[in-house]
């Protein structure tokens, strides 16, 4: 089934100096509300990625889980979540990354099983790459092989995609 969405800017708000003065955000909430939009959205990301042959789309909190469930069910196959520390229970592995204003953390569960599997990492937005770089650190430091990447929203002028050295899918890129 084809879905006529062509242009997904159509379904992205622009916020000036949020969440921060000088921050231009790009708010993906109405795509989610348009059922065309999203389901034009998992179809576009399943054409683009399913010859990486996964065995499971990671989705990095939180607007990551909204599309790495439904793209995985589409593709066949398991979802995993990379979490922001303190919301994941049982044994956990870490990874500290910078932010521009400070440092995070993210978690994934040690019974994830995904040793040896080939993933696909999905978020929301790529912009200076450090989430995803994160990310991918703590695939590979729990044994798994990450593919490529995909986001809904890619900032060029950040070069977010040089940073994460991974074949990227973007829905929407912005210079």
């Amino acid at each position: 089934m084809s879905y006529k969405v062509t242009d997904f800017n159509n379904y992205i708000l622009e916020y000036e100096d949020f969440p921060k003065s000088g921050i231009l955000f790009r708010d993906i909430s109405p795509l989610l509300a348009s059922p065309e939009a999203m389901q034009a959205a998992v179809e576009s990301f399943t054409n683009q990625l399913s010859h990486f042959n996964a065995d499971m789309i990671v989705g990095i909190e939180s607007r990551g889980f909204l599309f790495s469930t439904l793209l995985a069910y589409r593709l066949g196959v398991g979802s995993v979540m990379i979490r922001k520390q303190g919301k994941l229970p049982g044994v956990l592995i870490k990874q500290n990354y910078a932010l521009e204003y400070g440092e995070a953390t993210l978690e994934i569960q040690d019974s994830a099983q995904i040793r040896g599997k080939s993933m696909i990492l999905i978020d929301d937005l790529l912009a200076t790459g450090g989430t995803v770089v994160a990310a991918k650190s703590l695939l590979e430091q729990c044994g798994a092989v990450v593919a490529a990447c995909a986001v809904v929203v890619e900032l060029k002028v950040l070069q977010g995609r040089k940073a994460v050295g991974l074949p990227i899918v973007s829905l929407q890129s912005y210079d």
